[in-house]
């Protein structure tokens, strides 16, 4: 098609990934620990018809917006996150584990009495198998910011932007109350005129009109479009026009499982396949992969659409591995360097 973008060489997003390391990206997020606890299938109860396990251990990672934090740190980034965790021990152990990654916390407040937000994933199998999920709880408090607390993020950003010139942002909203959309123009301000925004929002992207990008996926964009897109491209164009309108986005990248990704822009829309097999291992935490490659590429100077390609790439690599997972430069660049279809197979439209 006559007027598109001219698609990158794996060698352009090779040389993309290099320059991803070290640069800054302000992340405000709402936190969130994953706590994967797993056994090996014992018995029957005799007291219900439920399967003990014998345990063997458990892990606490990043999770929610934490996971996004670290997804850029694995890449080589440099997260700044604000965010709230509670005095408890999974906020303190959360906190341990972001600091183990080299990622700085002077930005995340501790709040007395607050349960961080955690989901707890009971896995069973095995001794020597992969572990199959076998039940979750969610432990779950809602918060509202404080002025104190607002006053104390805009002075990090403030820091951050004066020390780090940090100019591009993420806002990955959970629904746990940290990620305000009245927060939106604090962190314009804070970042400067020529900022950078991205956000992905659970349950009310709409409310952040103003943004640069959004990375929803098909049933978050579905539900602000207000109807199924489903397979029919004619509907997709217009959710994808009518999202990016309403949030006066510059770039809206929707990600579609199987069906790969579709990035909008003015008048234009890339529509990229998959990466690697549609028989996943494990899509949790993949959007928050999704948005941290993103954000990490557009900081870098990449593209909306060289951006969009290296998610792609980013999020085939983390469905095939169990549990909340990140990955490494080296596991990007093998990618790339092994699968030329998603640049090869991009279809431009127009919307």
């Amino acid at each position: 098609m006559a007027d598109t973008p001219p698609l990158p060489t794996p060698d352009h997003l090779l040389g993309l990934v290099d320059r991803m390391a070290g640069r800054p990206v302000a992340m405000l997020v709402d936190l969130v620990a994953d706590l994967f606890i797993t056994g090996v299938p014992k018995r029957i109860s005799r007291e219900a018809p439920v399967l003990i396990l014998s345990y063997q251990g458990e892990a606490l990672v990043p999770g929610g917006g934490a996971n996004a934090v670290a997804n850029v740190a694995a890449l080589g980034g440099r997260p700044l996150p604000l965010g709230i965790v509670g005095d408890d021990p999974h906020g303190r152990a959360l906190l341990a584990e972001l600091a183990s990654r080299g990622i700085p916390t002077a930005g995340i407040l501790v709040r007395p009495g607050y349960r961080t937000p955690t989901k707890v994933r009971i896995l069973g199998g095995a001794r020597h198998a992969i572990k199959q999920q076998i039940v979750r709880y969610d432990i779950e408090d809602a918060l509202t910011l404080t002025t104190a607390e607002r006053d104390r993020f805009a002075a990090v950003l403030a820091g951050w932007t004066a020390a780090d010139g940090v100019r591009t942002a993420i806002l990955s909203d959970y629904g746990y109350g940290t990620v305000e959309p009245g927060l939106l123009p604090l962190v314009r301000e804070a970042l400067g005129p020529h900022s950078l925004v991205v956000c992905d929002s659970r349950y009310r992207l709409g409310d952040f009109a103003g943004l640069d990008g959004a990375t929803p996926n098909e049933e978050e964009a579905e539900a602000l479009f207000g109807g199924a897109i489903g397979d029919d491209p004619a509907r997709l164009a217009a959710a994808g026009r009518t999202l990016r309108e309403r949030l006066g986005a510059r770039f809206l990248l929707i990600t579609r499982g199987s069906r790969g990704m579709s990035l909008f822009e003015d008048g234009l829309a890339a529509h990229l396949p998959v990466h690697g097999t549609d028989q996943v291992a494990d899509v949790t935490g993949a959007g928050d992969t999704v948005i941290g490659t993103f954000a990490l590429a557009l900081a870098a100077g990449a593209a909306p659409v060289e951006a969009a390609l290296l998610a792609d790439y980013a999020g085939g690599v983390v469905v095939m591995k169990m549990g909340t997972a990140t990955l490494t430069p080296d596991e990007l660049r093998h990618a790339i360097a092994t699968d030329p279809r998603p640049v090869q197979e991009v279809r431009w439209a127009r919307c």
